[in-house]
């Protein structure tokens, strides 16, 4: 016979169907062997570095969304996590832009002395 006062509540958390979990170990591994595919048909120039970056950030946001349990999270915390490293990598592409800028203005400028 139960107690009224002595009720446990056993509380689980939320569970997520392991399929998801081995669909994302696959496509992880679909991913890697894609980035290995770059070196290994020597790939060179900005079409490796393309490449090996967007195999970097698909893997990253896989694991990020999935095993650190983002995709369930509330949209506020995406966004404080999610948000500044977009920011950062916005960031430094201007600057990227900047730099090119000021390396072609010095040489155009001090190519006119010659």
């Amino acid at each position: 016979m139960a107690q009224a006062g002595n009720t446990t509540a056993h509380v689980e958390g939320q569970q997520h169907p392991i399929g998801t979990y081995f669909k994302v170990w696959g496509l992880l591994f679909v991913l890697s062997a894609a980035s290995y595919a770059v070196d290994y048909y020597h790939l060179e120039s900005y079409l490796r570095w393309s490449l090996i970056l967007i195999f970097m950030m698909l893997k990253a946001g896989l694991i990020v969304a999935v095993f650190m349990h983002m995709r369930w999270e509330r949209l506020a915390l995406i966004y404080a996590v999610i948000l500044p490293p977009v920011l950062v990598l916005v960031f430094v592409a201007l600057m990227t832009f900047e730099a090119d800028y000021t390396f072609f203005t010095r040489g155009a400028f001090f190519s006119l002395g010659q």
